[in-house]
């Protein structure tokens, strides 16, 4: 699978140890259950840290053993296949994926000798990472390892292979949880991300380009990096909060462990910086503290509860004396201006305001929109989080609940209904635009996201559809309605500004 990679010129995507042991005493009074982590249950694989001899270290020395001993049998190689699919072609011809040769022979010539090659996608292996978090097979990956996969195979550091099935993904925090049928397997234990300081040593472990396990070390070098990694996939709702260090990783390292000294999971590797596509110099990791909420969640619903405080925020240092002035703001320190609060949001209802300053939720000082962000997304709708703000330069304390996404508090539910397969957002044409267009109306393909349309058509962004079968569709309601009870479809429309009806076969079984 090829890593995510951020792009230098345009972004897209315990100093010392203190021994397995003090863990053991740490996770002992952990109360907390976690996608099959079971508070005071210590997998067999931390057992090998007592067998290694620490004596010939010199004093002062970090040594990596212990902690390299533990992970390193949790750590697995995931590959993937995706088979071969004929897809719809049926778009205007300036939209059709281009072959790269036709510039010097033409398109005629091209099909002529080679077929029409624009609506076949060949089959596709690739390969990641990704690390066992629970004695029955539960493993945590990155969303785009196995996104779209159609097969998975894991093998573990002893050599034995695996089929797997995936539990749910994510691709707002691009996680995904998939399963092995096995019992008795070690598992790496969750750290505290929260306790990751700058500066400390840190350990990348993973399968990149396709070797066997590989372990390297770096330090801590920022926390809390947006690099605007997930706005290009299809979420409308990215959560990005990176943890920075340079340990070395390359393409296949994703999805794999990111461990501090003591052996414990403090993140899940997930993009690197470089120009190139290989590693340069930085790479980024999920801290833990997101990855074991997002687990939880798609191990216990099959998908992510989030809850939202309802705020757009920006750090106080980002605001000229200017603005300052005319918005009447008086702080001092640290903290995070609110520039627009959601009607009907934890936040309105609690009464905080556009130009108040966010200094703390739940007692964590927040200085970065994705500092609040990771905080937040810990919990879900209902949950009560406290916030330390301030106003008219006087501090406040206010407690807030969270709500989900359209505002209330009801727990998400998986939704597979037909209109949800297509994968897509919606909209019903205007009277005015079906009038400009000269049909008695419409559904606008708003935005395509992730679905039947993404992975069987070329369909666009902009379609207008106004037939699914021999059915007439001019609302969203007819849409529904004529989804309902069918495995294949055809749903027929145009493209504003270019002529003729395009057809695009679609099976939702």
């Amino acid at each position: 699978m090829k890593f995510k990679q951020v792009f230098l010129t345009v972004a897209i995507s315990a100093v010392t140890a203190f021994g397995v042991m003090l863990t053991y005493n740490k996770y002992l009074q952990n109360s907390h259950t976690y996608g099959g982590q079971e508070a005071g249950v210590i997998p067999s694989n931390y057992k090998l840290a007592k067998q290694i001899d620490n004596t010939a270290i010199p004093p002062g020395a970090v040594d990596f053993t212990q902690s390299a001993a533990a992970a390193l049998p949790t750590v697995v190689h995931i590959k993937t296949k995706t088979n071969a699919k004929q897809i719809n072609n049926n778009l205007p011809k300036n939209q059709r994926p281009k072959n790269p040769f036709s510039d010097y022979f033409g398109d005629d010539i091209m099909e002529q000798f080679f077929g029409n090659q624009r609506g076949y996608i060949p089959e596709q292996k690739a390969s990641g990472s990704g690390v066992i978090i629970s004695a029955d097979g539960y493993i945590v990956t990155n969303n785009h390892v196995v996104e779209n996969a159609d097969e998975l195979d894991v093998t573990l550091s002893n050599k034995k292979s695996y089929k797997a099935k995936v539990i749910g993904t994510d691709a707002a925090y691009d996680l995904a949880v998939i399963k092995i049928e096995e019992a008795g397997l070690p598992f790496l234990l969750y750290g505290n991300s929260d306790e990751v300081k700058i500066g400390q040593w840190v350990l990348a472990l993973g399968y990149p380009l396709n070797l066997e396990t590989t372990v390297t070390a770096g330090i801590v070098s920022a926390k809390a990096r947006s690099l605007g990694l997930n706005k290009g996939t299809k979420t409308n709702s990215p959560v990005e909060s990176f943890i920075q260090t340079d340990a070395a990783v390359n393409q296949g390292n994703s999805g794999g462990a990111l461990i501090n000294t003591n052996g414990m999971l403090i993140g899940i590797n997930s993009a690197i910086a470089s120009p190139t596509g290989y590693y340069s110099g930085y790479s980024y990791a999920i801290p833990v503290n997101i990855v074991k909420k997002v687990v939880d969640d798609l191990v216990k619903y099959g998908n992510v509860q989030r809850g939202y405080l309802g705020v757009a925020t920006v750090n106080t240092n980002d605001i000229s004396e200017e603005v300052k002035a005319r918005m009447n703001l008086k702080f001092k320190g640290d903290g995070l201006v609110i520039t627009e609060v959601s009607a009907n949001s934890g936040a309105f209802d609690a009464g905080l305001k556009k130009g108040d300053i966010i200094k703390s939720v739940n007692g964590v000082a927040v200085t970065l929109p994705s500092e609040l962000q990771e905080l937040v997304t810990r919990y879900k709708p209902s949950d009560k989080v406290t916030v330390v703000y301030s106003r008219n330069g006087l501090d406040k304390t206010i407690v807030a609940t969270l709500k989900n996404k359209a505002g209330n508090f009801d727990l998400v539910k998986s939704d597979n209904s037909a209109m949800t397969k297509l994968g897509a957002e919606f909209i019903t044409l205007t009277a005015n635009k079906a009038k400009e267009y000269g049909v008695p109306g419409g559904v606008v393909v708003k935005k395509i996201t992730d679905g039947a349309l993404s992975d069987q058509t070329r369909m666009r962004d902009g379609f207008i559809i106004v037939k699914v079968d021999d059915t007439d569709i001019k609302t969203i309601d007819d849409l529904t309605k004529a989804l309902n009870n069918v495995k294949t479809i055809t749903i027929s429309g145009f493209y504003p500004g270019y002529d003729g009806l395009y057809d695009y076969p679609i099976t939702l079984d």
